[in-house]
């Protein structure tokens, strides 16, 4: 069933809140009447100029990798014991890292913030939430997850990881009264994306302000809707791949082979 999500009066923790979609999802959640909203980044300068930017909402920053366990397990305790029961939790860190199959540590690291790291947001928020018999948990995964990444085997593959984590907490935990989304854009004009984005990504689609996508993601949370993809387009893309793999897997080596020459 549907489990609807409202900003107001609400306790909002954002993980790679200190830039695109990160700061865009916290910066909407002050706006839209958030009690409190929660910042942890690795780069604690980005995460306090995020902070700065919420004036409508107490504010607490932490600088953290989202990979360490047990410093996510510190935050989530803090907040609960020194704010308040957490609302919403959005695991939304990324990198974008490895060219081709990548080398080991483009794994790690991939692995470690794609999957490891909503592993830990499952590990210690979930537990708290089911015992309130509500809250919410979004993951933060990329059209990658649902078709593929072309350019980088690490991406696609802890991207398709992460939806299938989210997918997994959806089913176990929707009769708890926990609602569980799973946020999958394509082209959004991130850091992240500069060095590859030329206006449009490989399957046509326009790459989207960070702004935009925060602004779907809190419409698609209020609806209670578990995939949410601010490209709709991409809904028909993963219609297709399941509809004719053999075709799908035709074009996409064409888009390989452009995104190479």
């Amino acid at each position: 069933m549907p489990h609807s999500f409202s900003p107001a009066d609400s306790v909002v923790v954002v993980t790679g809140g200190g830039s695109g979609i990160g700061r865009a999802l916290a910066v909407h959640a002050g706006a839209e009447g958030a009690r409190a909203v929660v910042v942890v980044d690795r780069d604690e300068g980005e995460a306090r100029a995020t902070a700065d930017r919420l004036t409508r909402a107490a504010t607490a920053v932490f600088a953290a990798d989202v990979t360490d366990g047990a410093a996510i397990a510190g935050i989530v305790e803090h907040v609960e014991e020194e704010i308040g029961p957490i609302d919403l939790w959005c695991s939304n860190a990324g990198v974008h890292r490895g060219e081709g199959l990548g080398q080991p540590a483009d794994w790690e690291i991939s692995v470690g913030v794609h999957v490891r790291a909503h592993v830990h947001a499952a590990r210690y928020v979930v537990p708290r939430m089911v015992a309130r018999g509500r809250g919410t948990l979004l993951v933060t995964a990329s059209a990658a997850g649902l078709l593929s990444d072309v350019e980088s085997a690490p991406y696609a593959v802890t991207k398709h990881a992460a939806v299938a984590l989210a997918e997994w907490l959806s089913i176990r935990h929707d009769d708890d009264g926990i609602g569980v989304s799973c946020l999958a854009p394509q082209g959004v004009k991130t850091a992240m994306n500069s060095a590859r984005r030329d206006g449009r990504t490989g399957f046509g689609t326009d790459y989207l302000e960070p702004d935009a996508v925060a602004a779907k993601t809190f419409e698609a949370l209020a609806a209670g809707t578990f995939l949410i993809l601010p490209h709709p387009e991409v809904a028909s893309y993963e219609q297709r791949r399941a509809g004719n793999r053999e075709r799908w897997l035709a074009g996409m080596r064409r888009l390989a082979a452009r995104v190479s020459a």
